[in-house]
């Protein structure tokens, strides 16, 4: 019991915390409730006014309203013929306005959802822009995709199909049951005993979709995740002959989304010709008492409407039951985003200046992703302003490591990262960040032109200032000669561009900013000869004045650094210039010889 009522009073506080998204479009919500109790209040009229034009018809002394009389007040209701016609007459101008009624309850309900998915589309995506990238380490890509889009369009259906639209259903059984007690009490009483055979099995059938659908939620995220994956890596799986293989895993997701989905397709082929069969047992049971108690052709017309009017709603109340259901877990998922507090935390430190100098100081840095597995141990180093400092080491020595938390995309441990004597922490991320140009050895561009990408959207940069630094690294020229220049239109990761292409506009990205701190992340890895010696050309006079940090397996590219750190399993195993490093005839000298004896 204590269970129960405890996921009460969560599904509350959660349905609670739903509609304060609604505050602002609260006049619709409020109009969208007024139409449903309209709605539920004029049910009743037609079949009525059908009773009376029957009972009229065949002769029988029928009281006309006084309402109606009012409306057609010069007509004589005494003449059956009068009635049948004006009354049939109202009949079709009343459809019409309860059409319209059904069209604006509808048209508000849905519009509401879709303010309430839009403003929590746009809260969540800058949630998700604002968790430390430990998050996206463990969260697969597929899942946050799923929060974002189906997940909110889950919550859209808790208004469209679910909560208000179960409160207009539910007011017109309500309604229409009160109005079958007034008219006949022992009529209605009859037509209603199938009824608890039909609540036992809208419970069963709830249960079972609902258990259905969370299944299929499931594998919906688990078949976005793996998509999303496998088209961003279909190079790697075509590249290993890999379709097979990985086609064989997608076929078992797969599978489990058909089985959840059919489970749910079953549940309903049982629920709704048990719908039908207790509808027709219950008109059975009228058309018997009628005639045994020789009562009014009227009554068994209305009472058929009547009963159909109670059991259309609850044919699909249940499934509204579901989406409710639905709506409200795929909530649970988003709230939980909303309120996962592993975001980057920004310094209420105001008073630091706005261009940093560029010295930098690493004092007995430990970091690990995950634990205590870290991944550097006791890193201790000075980069001084306008000073090269080489990163060197085996592949997960702890170079792009470095460069992460020095950026603070991660959070270190222990120790102390400095930036012209100010803890990194007591500075903006926007401020540190404008102040380190950064180009890695994956470049990522978004789809949209050249000049999107290099600015990212950034209407303070002019495009004349894009054009001076491309010119300065030697890019302009290939630029302009491309359809549209700094307008053509890049397909989705920019692979319209070969990699050393793309390499050349990242760094035009990571220098327009004229930053403090430059650091070069495998910056050349990918590029051909001609284009490593255009950034080689350019670096030369950018890192002059400049403090730059660069991360190289070329050794011969980092000659001429001030400081060489050698790296080895997160340790900092050796410091010096290539000179001093060479005649010390450790690590490094090991490294040098590795890669330069077949030479």
């Amino acid at each position: 019991m204590s269970n129960g009522g405890n996921k009460k009073v969560f599904e509350f506080s959660l349905l609670h915390r739903i509609f304060t998204y609604v505050k602002p479009y609260k006049t619709w919500f409020y109009l969208s409730l007024v139409l449903a109790i309209i709605i539920a209040f004029i049910a009743p009229i037609r079949p009525y006014l059908i009773q009376l034009t029957v009972d009229k018809s065949i002769g029988k002394d029928v009281q006309i309203p006084q309402w109606l009389q009012y409306i057609f007040f010069s007509k004589d209701f005494n003449l059956a013929t009068q009635v049948v016609i004006w009354v049939t007459v109202f009949q079709i101008g009343f459809i019409f306005i309860e059409t319209l009624l059904r069209f604006i309850f509808s048209f508000i309900t849905a519009k509401l959802g879709q303010h309430v998915v839009r403003d929590l589309r746009v809260a969540i995506f800058k949630k998700i822009l604002q968790l430390k990238l430990r998050q996206f380490d463990k969260t697969p890509i597929g899942t946050l995709t799923t929060r974002t889009v189906n997940d909110i369009e889950s919550i859209n259906d808790i208004f469209s199909d679910g909560l208000i639209p179960i409160i207009s259903d539910l007011l017109i059984i309500i309604i229409t049951l009160i109005t079958m007690f007034w008219i006949n009490w022992q009529l209605t009483l009859v037509a209603l005993i199938p009824f608890p055979f039909l609540i036992i099995a809208t419970y069963y059938f709830k249960e079972s979709v609902n258990a259905s659908f969370i299944r299929v939620r499931n594998a919906v995220a688990n078949l976005n995740a793996f998509v999303q994956e496998h088209l961003t890596g279909i190079t790697v799986v075509q590249a290993f002959a890999a379709e097979e293989r990985e086609f064989k895993k997608f076929d078992i997701i797969n599978k489990e989304h058909r089985s959840a989905n059919i489970k749910a397709i079953f549940a309903y082929s049982i629920f709704f010709p048990i719908v039908e069969l207790v509808l027709a047992i219950g008109t059975g049971l009228i058309v018997w008492w009628i005639a045994d108690k020789q009562l009014n052709p009227g009554l068994l017309v209305a009472f058929i409407l009547y009963l159909n009017q109670i059991f259309r709603p609850l044919r699909i109340i249940a499934d509204k039951f579901n989406v409710l259901q639905m709506g409200m877990i795929a909530a649970e998922r988003v709230f939980k985003v909303l309120d996962n507090d592993d975001v980057e935390e920004e310094s209420n430190n105001n008073t630091v200046q706005q261009k940093l100098k560029g010295n930098i100081k690493f004092d007995n840095v430990c970091f690990a992703y995950t634990n205590d597995n870290y991944v550097l141990k006791n890193i201790s180093f000075q980069a001084n302003e306008g000073e090269t400092i080489a990163l060197v080491g085996h592949t997960g020595s702890g170079k792009t490591s470095i460069i992460s938390v020095l950026n603070k995309l991660y959070p270190i441990q222990k120790g102390k990262i400095l930036i012209d004597e100010i803890d990194i922490n007591n500075y903006s991320n926007d401020l540190l960040r404008r102040n380190i140009g950064v180009v890695l050895q994956d470049v990522f561009l978004f789809s949209g032109t050249i000049m999107d990408n290099i600015t990212l959207y950034d209407s303070s940069i002019s495009e004349q200032q894009v054009i001076s630094v491309a010119k300065m690294i030697g890019v302009h020229e290939f630029i302009k000669k491309l359809p549209n220049g700094y307008y053509y239109n890049l397909g989705e990761r920019g692979t319209t561009l070969s990699l050393g292409q793309r390499q050349l506009i990242s760094f035009i990205r990571a220098l327009l900013y004229n930053p403090s701190i430059l650091i070069l992340d495998e910056a050349t890895s990918s590029i051909d000869t001609e284009s490593e010696n255009l950034i080689q050309k350019a670096t030369e006079q950018l890192i002059s004045g400049r403090t730059s940090i660069v991360i190289a397996h070329r050794l011969s590219t980092i000659r001429r650094a001030n400081k060489i750190i050698v790296l080895d399993k997160g340790e900092i195993k050796e410091i010096g210039t290539h000179e001093e490093l060479l005649a010390n005839n450790g690590y490094y000298t090991k490294l040098y010889n590795m890669q330069f004896e077949n030479v």
